[in-house]
């Protein structure tokens, strides 16, 4: 249970930036998870390249990806989207059509990882063996959780984001460049992502279409904390790698995200707001 608690940590951090563009755009980002693979390749060549370790690439992966993110949405998908929702749906799922063949045209479907030990480090605490990567994972994504948090709450530029999310139109009169201001937002979504990858990697491994996993569980914790709210993607992730870990303790591990998908149909039925959701 205390692993299944370290894990979902993890999993939030990749639901908080699919919460947050959903949050301020309104729209469904369908290239969630192959910019995940994305980061994650870029974690791993890092470190076979370079030699770099997964988590001193942290920052310059964060700040790589908050460029990437925000050119990706201010020169790609915002014009081709043209303003409409179900354009920009379309464009998020072509990008992620784009870079899942790039990566299966550079890398093959080929798995790797990094190739040491260190994945499988444990540390004693009483009764409990915690994995080391895991423990660090969920001091990490907490950390990111709460800088986020108090970027959103105490910054010029956080409350230039919630003023657009809640009304574009006021905020555009009150000299808010709302294009800037989507383009922020997705680039602070990938780059929890390029975190999330980071903390990732020391335990997974990493091909073309390992976003995809991920991204689904994304949804869920998503849906189950609420679209667009920040604790409520945190909360969830923490409760879907402690329902994963005990399905996978009673079921085995093949039935193990059972009980995920469980609850993320009794979300739908009986609270279809989710957490912290707010009724539309």
């Amino acid at each position: 249970m205390a692993n299944g608690l370290l894990a979902g940590a993890a999993y939030a951090l990749v639901a908080l930036g699919l919460t947050l563009v959903y949050g301020v755009l309104h729209i469904v980002n369908f290239a969630h998870g192959a910019l995940l693979t994305l980061a994650m390749f870029a974690a791993w060549g890092l470190n076979a390249a370079f030699g770099l370790d997964p988590y001193l690439a942290i920052l310059p992966m964060a700040a790589g990806f908050m460029a990437l993110g925000y050119a990706l949405q201010r020169w790609v998908i915002g014009p081709a989207s043209h303003g409409d929702d179900g354009n920009t749906l379309l464009v998020t799922l072509g990008l992620s059509i784009v870079i899942e063949n790039a990566m299966l045209a550079l890398f093959r479907s080929d798995t790797r990882t990094l190739g040491t030990d260190s994945g499988f480090d444990v540390v004693e605490l009483g009764p409990m063996l915690l994995s080391r990567p895991r423990l660090i994972g969920f001091g990490v994504s907490l950390l990111a959780a709460a800088l986020l948090w108090a970027l959103l709450s105490a910054t010029d530029t956080g409350k230039a984001i919630r003023a657009v999310a809640k009304e574009k139109l006021g905020a555009q009169l009150c000299g808010i460049d709302p294009r800037h201001i989507y383009a922020v937002t997705f680039g602070l979504g990938c780059a929890c992502l390029a975190v999330a990858a980071c903390l990732l990697l020391p335990t997974f491994y990493v091909n073309p279409r390992v976003g995809n996993a991920f991204v689904l569980m994304a949804f869920t914790i998503v849906v189950l904390g609420g679209m667009g709210s920040i604790p409520g993607a945190l909360l969830g992730g923490l409760i879907v790698g402690v329902v994963e870990s005990l399905g996978g303790l009673l079921l085995g591990e093949s039935l193990g995200q059972l009980g995920i998908f469980v609850i993320f149909i009794l979300v739908l039925l009986l609270r279809p707001t989710g957490l912290f959701g707010a009724r539309a």
